[in-house]
């Protein structure tokens, strides 16, 4: 029973809800339509009308044996019958490799980054391209150059497991093929095929690596002797912190001198562009010495394991500024064990991935012809007809074309290093004498050039302003030819050793790779050297006058010297101590023409290309900090020289009084 107080209360209560609901206003009614409705113009689906194209293009999701699906675009030319499949895997966005321009046209749309569109289309062959798992539009997580399963990988998938189960679904599922497979591909893309040699698929008839990343501390993308690229590093981020690619390296000056020096470490410029939240980069810089890290995962000493059992066709470009190490290290380890006459070396004048486009020039060089066209036209499509279409009419290719620069000409050789016929490589010194001189042959001398190393103001890797790495010539992003560039802004600084031959009267030929012998100090504790073999022009060529003195570098490469003692452990250096540093330069295929000279420049820094050494031995030189950086006083012995590896007629000693190093 209420109390009369809570009778009250109740009685209050329902009267003021009555009148609120009657002085709350009611909503007002929609207003009339003003106009008719105006239907959308874009249809729901989009269906192309492709009846006039020359091809058919079917994108698929392939499962892999986990389950993980791979986005796969498979591109059939009209009316294909009993043809070859040519895959690339890749994990820079599949969709857009073969969809290069709207066309109707099979080889429009081929002509991307990294196919050779003519061959593909006058060869009739199936095009497919993937994304590998967790780029683009495939599943999956993405793992930087994803380890074979194992130690480093304790997943049972892979990229030879991921191309194995592609390829089965492949010679299943297209009625138009004749169930033979060829894998080919540049930079990453040349990485898989070096993959998928690994237990391949019995489909697999030929693999086409181009410019592959193979060691990633050894020579090619990420370290060079222990020396980081730091270049690299707005391509790691935008390759791993984002599935398709849409972060954005932030530019912050246009020379990238400015940027990299004001970070001071590269560990510090990581720091401010959030490369911290990138597993690659951490992992990156927790090991920065050749440990087991990067040599289980190094694909030269993965494939020297076991036979190559597929037709390999390896592509090396002699300028090449991401991969100039991994296919002659590849070439190197498989070719021993290679009974069965499988494996093929290409070597060509061009930069990275240049093989696919217009090979007539590089930068200021020229050649006699499109030197990229003929290699496709008598080299990559008579292999392809061979192992892809059984055809025994496509001539056989030689074991190693390579084209020699200097006489501008193609070579046909049974292996690499090789002279051909008549001739002999032999091992010859090129001493860095007093004076300024290199000589070939003759005695080591006993003195020394001297030099100051300033961190604070490193010797530029090109001419400054250096832009932003990148592949736009109108925007002076000339990226992929700099190792062609005059290298004489370099031979001019006070911060340089240079040592230069007399004119030549007789031709040098050199055929393999030039290895460094330094005997150097420094009056730090660390140090890096840098060894440049360069072609030094006449001062007039009348018929290319801005060639006139030009200062070709022909090989070239660093070292980090905390590595002296084995690239597994840094140690500091024993100051103002000689010490012997001994490195190979990357291959050459060369002929130093009479009337030029051989030089050769010595320096200790290559910025921004190259992280600063801070001359002061640190644990990681990723941390190092600001009071690490210090000047040091670099002396170059003259006991040093360069290992030429000369060809000469048989029996006959070499022109130049040369000499067998020793």
């Amino acid at each position: 029973m209420k109390s009369p107080l809570a009778a009250l209360l109740a009685s209050l209560f329902v009267a003021g809800a009555a009148h609120a609901q009657a002085t709350v206003p009611a909503a007002p009614a929609a207003p009339p339509p003003q106009y008719p409705a105006l239907p959308s113009e874009t249809p729901a689906d989009y269906v192309a009308a492709t009846g006039d194209f020359n091809y058919v293009k079917r994108s698929v999701m392939i499962p892999m044996r986990d389950g993980t699906r791979l986005n796969t675009v498979i591109v059939v030319p009209k009316g294909a019958r009993n043809a070859p499949i040519l895959l690339t895997r890749t994990p820079y966005d599949a969709a857009g490799m073969v969809n290069h321009a709207d066309s109707s046209d099979l080889e429009t749309i081929l002509t991307g980054y990294d196919n050779a569109a003519d061959v593909i289309v006058e060869g009739g062959y199936i095009r497919v391209v993937q994304d590998v798992r967790g780029k683009y539009g495939s599943e999956g997580d993405y793992v930087m150059n994803r380890p074979l399963s194992g130690p480093l990988n304790p997943t049972p998938v892979d990229h030879s497991t991921d191309t194995w189960d592609t390829i089965e679904w492949l010679t299943r599922n297209i009625p138009e093929s004749n169930g033979r497979v060829g894998i080919i591909g540049i930079s990453y893309d040349g990485f898989l095929p070096l993959m998928a040699l690994v237990n391949p698929h019995p489909a697999l008839k030929a693999a086409i690596p181009m410019n592959p990343m193979v060691d990633g501390w050894m020579g090619d993308d990420w370290f060079h002797n222990g020396a980081f690229r730091q270049i690299n590093m707005s391509y790691i981020l935008e390759q791993v912190v984002t599935r398709a690619n849409s972060a954005k390296w932030a530019i912050s000056n246009y020379d990238d001198y400015d940027m990299y020096l004001r970070a001071g470490s590269a560990g510090e410029l990581g720091r401010r562009r959030g490369l911290e939240q990138s597993g690659f980069w951490r992992k990156l810089v927790a090991h920065p010495a050749y440990d087991a890290f990067w040599q289980q995962q190094a694909m030269d000493k993965i494939l020297a394991q076991q036979p190559v059992t597929v037709p390999t066709l390896l592509v090396h470009s002699l300028w090449d500024a991401e991969d100039i190490y991994g296919p002659i290290a590849v070439y190197k380890a498989i070719k021993p064990h290679d009974t069965g006459n499988k494996v093929f070396l290409s070597i060509g004048p061009w930069s990275h991935g240049g093989a696919i486009g217009d090979g007539s020039t590089l930068g200021a060089l020229k050649f006699n012809g499109d030197t990229a066209l003929h290699w496709r036209q008598q080299v990559l499509k008579p292999f392809l007809a061979r192992y892809l279409k059984d055809d025994t009419s496509a001539p056989a290719i030689p074991a190693v074309t390579a084209f020699e620069t200097g006489s501008n000409r193609w070579r046909d050789l049974p292996a690499w290093p090789g002279a051909g016929a008549g001739t002999a490589i032999h091992s010859v010194a090129l001493r860095l004498a007093e004076g300024g001189k290199a000589q070939l042959g003759g005695a080591a001398g006993r003195g020394y050039d001297e030099y100051v190393s300033d961190p604070a103001k490193p010797v530029p890797f090109r001419q400054r302003p250096i832009p932003v790495y990148g592949y736009d010539e109108a925007k002076g992003q000339s990226w992929p030819r700099w190792l062609v560039d005059d290298q004489r802004e370099a031979s001019g600084r006070t911060d340089v050793a240079t040592f230069v031959s007399d004119v030549l009267s007789a031709p040098v030929r050199i055929a393999g790779e030039p290895v460094a012998n330094l005997v150097a100090s420094t009056s730090g504790t660390d140090a890096d050297w840098v060894v440049k073999l360069i072609d030094v022009y006449p001062d007039q060529v009348a018929s290319q006058p801005a060639m006139g003195g030009y200062q070709l570098m022909v090989a070239g490469d660093i070292f980090r010297g905390r590595y002296r003692e084995g690239f597994g452990q840094a140690k500091p250096l024993a100051p103002n101590k000689p010490l012997p540093y001994r490195f190979g330069l990357p291959t050459a295929n060369h002929v130093f023409l009479p009337g030029h000279r051989i030089m050769v420049q010595v320096q200790s820094s290559w910025f921004p290309l190259y992280d600063r050494n801070p001359q002061t031995f640190v644990p990681n030189i990723f941390f190092a900090q600001p009071g690490d950086y210090r000047k040091a006083t670099q002396r170059v012995y003259h006991s040093s020289f360069v290992e030429l590896p000369v060809v000469e007629a048989t029996g006959t000693p070499a022109a130049s009084n040369a000499t067998a190093a020793r």
